[in-house]
């Protein structure tokens, strides 16, 4: 007799979450039917359930999963440039590298995501501000090393410049999804471009 396998609970789930992520993001959560999920993995609701304990849980779960997956490209991407600058220029150009797959995904996550928890799912609200603020750290966090290094103007304001180049993403985002306007998006993330390179000591903007 095989010895139980203890690792096909979590394969199980995972698989659940992968299955599940674009269609919770394509449909809320509110939208999102028992019916779809089991339509989608091919499992039973019992298999479902006896994985997650509602469909709830199983939309944290797929909130932390996209959250995941947007934040290990990001850090790919600004792991590619060799100075600061380049590193803060990687992430609008990330953004329009993600944009086709992200609209055909059903949208930006965090985004969708805030607009339908911000009053009706506490736990979902908290993830999305935390995701949020940890993305507006990190570019804080290159805007102020640059300064420390010389590479940026140590006249900025990297909470509020961090600030604006969220906006710039989150808004981008938002208005292109909302008019099925890509340039909505493309405008942003160039005025994001510039507004780095503004920030650049002089003779040090890419």
């Amino acid at each position: 007799m095989k010895n139980p396998d203890p690792n096909k609970a979590e394969r199980t789930r995972q698989f659940i979450i992968e299955k599940a992520a674009p269609i919770f993001n394509k449909k809320g959560i509110a939208g999102t039917t028992l019916s779809d999920l089991t339509k989608a993995t091919g499992l039973t609701k019992g298999s479902i359930y006896g994985n997650f304990k509602d469909k709830d849980e199983v939309a944290i779960s797929v909130f932390k999963y996209n959250f995941d997956n947007l934040a290990r490209f990001l850090s790919r991407e600004i792991g590619k440039g060799n100075t600061l600058i380049e590193k803060l220029l990687a992430i609008p150009n990330a953004y329009k590298k993600l944009y086709d797959h992200m609209i055909s995904f059903g949208g930006c996550p965090i985004l969708n995501t805030a607009i339908e928890a911000d009053d009706t799912h506490k736990t979902l609200c908290k993830l999305t501000t935390e995701a949020i603020e940890l993305l507006k750290k990190e570019i804080t966090e290159l805007l102020e090393n640059g300064q420390n290094t010389g590479e940026i103007k140590a006249s900025v304001n990297a909470v509020k410049t961090a600030d604006v180049i969220m906006s710039l993403i989150e808004g981008g985002l938002f208005l292109s999804k909302l008019t099925g306007k890509k340039e909505y998006m493309m405008n942003s993330m160039e005025q994001a471009e510039k507004l780095i390179q503004s920030s650049a000591a002089t003779g040090l903007s890419a």
